[in-house]
């Protein structure tokens, strides 16, 4: 028996659902809001884990692929303090646990490893309509429709499907994230390159820090957090950078010069970034013919671990149809079943690590974390 399956969002996990349904022979039609495939920047680094990632880019076939494009010496990390102090420094071991790689060519192999007209780019989800039998009718903004045997919803934090099986929506969590870059740090920022090291920095204080990672070619790619309401960046005009800047910088009174660099002579305009998640504990009751991936299914505080859990989410999907054929309730019975746990778990390690790195003992506590052989970022 042949099924239809769209897949709602052409983000790392349903890219990963759509290759290992393909590797198996079954085909899956993915629909995504954008216009095309480079329609924006697909974000930083990743570091992609032995226990999930690694084992979803095993799934699809793609492994060596992946192992082309690990960045050497990603996975290095650093803590200091306010004063640039650097109270640990871990070089890259030069394992496979965890190594860097570009999200954006991480995607673009997923992509190449499709048939391009898997893909259906600038169709917009408006509504979706359960027509009985596990059967959905999509439509888009286009005014065109779809209806569809099995539908997945990979379609992030915002997602338009999880209303069918989940009353609950991404609520604030505190923390906001300001995005900025420096280019060619090396030549041009030479103080704040060798601050940030080879990999990952984590310059922290309580309720809040400065976080960069090195990328190819010299790029230095910040991420500012700070404890704020919503309201109090609200007041905030990110259309004029500077200014904006200046507003972020000040929360930073006294740091290091060569960490507060990190914000004032950015290079690319701020990018206020407000933190959300699901609840801990999210989960919904089984509703014939649709289920989620990734942040449609477990939105989470970041931890690293987002992207990872999004691939395995698509591979221990797609593991599941192709173990019951034909069979899509038992599948999407045994794919949640599982689901839930696991992104239960995750979920309160992320508010964990959140907590190490931005409580009241921090830089410290992630300092004690790290000694303790567990890696985060």
């Amino acid at each position: 028996m042949t099924i239809s399956v769209a897949i709602i969002g052409a983000g790392l996990g349903g890219l990963t659902l759509a290759r290992v349904l393909h590797v198996h022979g079954i085909e899956a039609i993915i629909y995504e809001a954008e216009a095309s495939a480079d329609a924006r920047a697909q974000g930083g680094m990743l570091d992609i884990h032995e226990r999930n990632g690694q084992l979803a880019l095993k799934a699809a076939g793609l492994f060596e692929d992946f192992l082309e494009l690990i960045h050497p010496g990603g996975q290095a990390s650093r803590v200091l303090d306010k004063e640039g102090n650097v109270l640990l420094d871990k070089p890259d071991d030069g394992t496979l646990s965890r190594p860097e790689v570009n999200r954006g060519e991480l995607r673009r192999i997923l992509l190449g490893s499709l048939p391009a007209d898997r893909i259906r780019w600038n169709h917009k989800v408006t509504a979706v309509t359960p027509l009985g039998d596990g059967r959905h009718m999509v439509a888009f903004a286009d005014g065109s429709t779809v209806t569809t045997d099995l539908l997945v919803g990979a379609d992030g934090a915002w997602s338009k499907v999880r209303p069918l099986l989940s009353p609950d929506k991404p609520e604030y969590v505190g923390t906001s994230f300001i995005e900025t870059y420096l280019f060619d740090s090396d030549n041009r920022h030479k103080a704040s390159a060798e601050a940030v090291g080879g990999g990952a920095l984590f310059a922290l204080a309580p309720g809040k820090g400065i976080q960069a990672h090195r990328e190819p070619d010299g790029v230095l790619h910040t991420y500012v957090a700070l404890n704020k309401p919503e309201d109090w960046f609200g007041h905030i005009n990110f259309a004029d950078p500077a200014t904006a800047l200046a507003c972020v910088a000040k929360e930073f009174e006294g740091w290091a010069p060569e960490l507060t660099a990190l914000i004032t002579d950015a290079e690319t305009a701020p990018v206020l970034r407000p933190i959300h998640s699901l609840p801990i504990e999210h989960r919904w009751d089984r509703v014939p013919g649709v289920t989620l991936l990734g942040d449609a299914a477990h939105l989470m505080i970041p931890s690293g671990e987002g992207a990872n859990l999004a691939m395995y989410d698509g591979s221990e999907l797609a593991r599941a149809i192709v173990a019951n054929p034909g069979n899509v309730e038992a599948a999407l019975l045994a794919y949640e079943t599982d689901l839930f746990p696991r992104s239960a778990s995750e979920a309160a390690e992320a508010m964990q690590i959140n907590a190490l790195l931005f409580g009241s003992n921090a830089p410290y506590s992630l300092v004690d974390f790290f000694t303790d052989n567990q890696p985060v970022e």
